[in-house]
């Protein structure tokens, strides 16, 4: 095939514009010849312009290798140049000729008014955006599988969705040699390498959040009519709408957007999805959403801290100043539980995960794996894990599996070839010098126990809230959830006026993801109804309020 033959258009991931749509464009934008060899686009750089082909062909490149040909009519780039991210890969023209530049600033403002453009692009950018997180393309990650920086790093950019190559000391004798001959010393690594070019020794996760431009959190002195924090479903959801609704609304989250549902497989019961949708793709779009409504993000942020402080509350930050908000909405979700037993911590990210994502579920190699868990996290993870692995055994410590699990899962789970399922049972003993090597497991009834060898463990057993950073103001209920509905308040309003609680976080929420999409739309009526009542002095400048 000849080396600029057009790449075919996959799945409309390689639209072609039509004259109109360049016209659209070209009103806010320059045309302008290139020349063969000019870089229009470079790896680890932010993207100023959005580049329409309009004659010649560009090539789309990683480490020499050509990925895609690019010719008349088509775009280049990824969900970086919407989201603000940093490039992951380097496109070049292969055939001289002329471009179309639109500065993204205003390609932003286009595709808000011009939606036939903007699904255009935004279909395109979410289709490309799979086969690069698979393909390993984007930053690389250079570390030993044992070291918790490594973990943390791999789990920063998974959860982010960032396109990364991760390469384990433990197994390539090359990458070591070099690390070593480079004079970097242990405590030094985990090393990224962000661009091609910009080497990062260890860096916390809030140096590669500004190194693959993650979004940045809003400056400490301004006061926001809406702090969110948590970026799950329920988060995300308040986003949208109290950005769309004219709040000056702000999100922060620890880790990542999409909170404990982006880690999800497959989210099979959501309306509007008949064939499911992957909890990180969800992510992405509610998070893209957002973001064009208005909504900013502030990611990783960690609260650790809520005060009040002259009539607007304090988020304390695990680091950097306070972000200060009229109405909070509490969103932090809950984080998984573990199991207990001896040297868990050892194993973790080392053959324990807590989440069941495509990029996990290639590091099975093709063995046997075993997922705890009755629920339906554990039995969509052990559905995606089947096809990954010789064989599945899920280990459900009750005694029925459509106990807490959907029918149409256990249905499924029924008819897999590849999916064992063994009730009653739980986990006792992890057997392994450094790595896992199998997992003693134990009849509750009987008392039998059985080895299973596998060097993957998934551990879906439930979670616990994220209500450690809260004052004690907040009331809890007895297992931590908070508590809302007071008498005299607003139905999610929790003891603090105007600080409100949604999703998995609440007390007594149902731990759905729809549930929580629809607590967020809900909560942001209610933050009116309270600045209205609370604050009148400011609701006029609240740009407008809900129909």
């Amino acid at each position: 095939m000849d080396a600029l033959t057009e790449t075919p258009d996959h799945q409309g991931a390689f639209p072609r514009l039509d004259e109109a749509q360049i016209a659209t464009l070209a009103a806010h934008g320059v045309r302008r010849p290139v020349r063969t060899g000019e870089l229009l686009i470079k790896e680890g750089e932010e993207h100023p312009e959005f580049v329409v082909i309009l004659t010649g062909k560009a090539a789309v490149v990683e480490d020499e290798r050509v990925l895609w040909i690019h010719g008349p009519g088509r775009f280049l780039g990824e969900l970086g140049v919407i989201t603000g991210r940093r490039a992951c890969l380097t496109s070049v023209v292969c055939e001289a000729g002329e471009v179309l530049a639109v500065p993204v600033e205003r390609l932003k403002r286009i595709v808000t008014r011009d939606r036939g453009i903007g699904d255009l692009i935004l279909r395109a950018y979410l289709i490309r955006r799979p086969p690069l997180t698979a393909g390993g393309t984007g930053l690389r990650i250079i570390g030993s599988r044992y070291s918790p920086g490594s973990r943390r790093l791999r789990e920063l950019a998974a959860r982010n969705r960032l396109p990364h190559r991760w390469i384990d000391l433990e197994e390539d004798g090359e990458a070591e040699a070099l690390v070593l001959n480079l004079g970097v010393a242990p405590d030094e690594t985990p090393v990224v390498i962000v661009g091609g070019t910009r080497v990062l020794r260890n860096p916390s996760d809030a140096e590669l959040a500004r190194a693959t431009g993650l979004p940045a959190r809003p400056a400490p002195e301004d006061v926001h009519d809406l702090v969110i924090v948590g970026a799950g479903p329920a988060g995300l959801a308040a986003a949208l709408y109290g950005a769309s609704e004219g709040l000056d609304t702000v999100v922060l989250d620890a880790v990542a957007a999409g909170g404990q549902a982006s880690t999800s497989p497959r989210v099979e019961n959501h309306l509007g999805f008949p064939s499911g949708i992957s909890g990180g793709e969800l992510a992405e779009r509610a998070l893209i959403q957002s973001r064009r409504s208005g909504a900013r993000f502030g990611v990783p942020a960690e609260a650790v801290s809520l005060g009040r402080m002259d009539g607007h509350y304090d988020v304390g930050l695990g680091e950097g100043g306070p972000v200060r908000g009229r109405t909070i909405v509490i969103a932090t979700g809950a984080r998984y539980r573990r199991l207990d037993v001896p040297r868990l911590e050892s194993f973790e990210g080392n053959g324990v995960h807590y989440a069941a994502t495509v990029a996990e579920a290639g590091s099975c190699g093709g063995g046997p794996v075993v997922v705890v868990g009755g629920g339906n996290s554990a039995g969509q993870a052990a559905i995606l894990l089947a096809g990954y692995a010789s064989s599945v055994r899920l280990v459900v410590r009750g005694g029925d599996l459509g106990e807490r699990m959907s029918r149409y899962l256990t249905d499924r789970i029924g008819d897999h070839p590849r999916v064992e399922v063994t009730l009653g049972t739980e986990v006792r003993e992890l057997i392994g010098a450094r790595t896992l090597e199998a997992v003693l497991v134990e009849n509750r009834l009987t008392g039998e126990r059985t080895l299973l060898e596998t060097r993957s463990l998934f551990v879906l057993i439930g979670a616990d809230p994220c209500t450690g950073w809260l004052p004690s103001a907040v009331t809890l209920d007895d297992r931590g959830f908070v508590v809302t509905g007071f008498d005299g308040g607003l139905p999610l309003e929790t003891s603090l006026p105007g600080v409100f609680a949604v999703g998995d976080v609440r007390s007594r929420s149902v731990k759905r993801v729809a549930s929580a999409v629809g607590e967020g739309a809900t909560v942001v009526r209610l933050i009116h109804e309270h600045v209205a009542r609370e604050m009148p002095q400011h609701t006029s400048r609240m740009v407008r309020s809900p129909a």
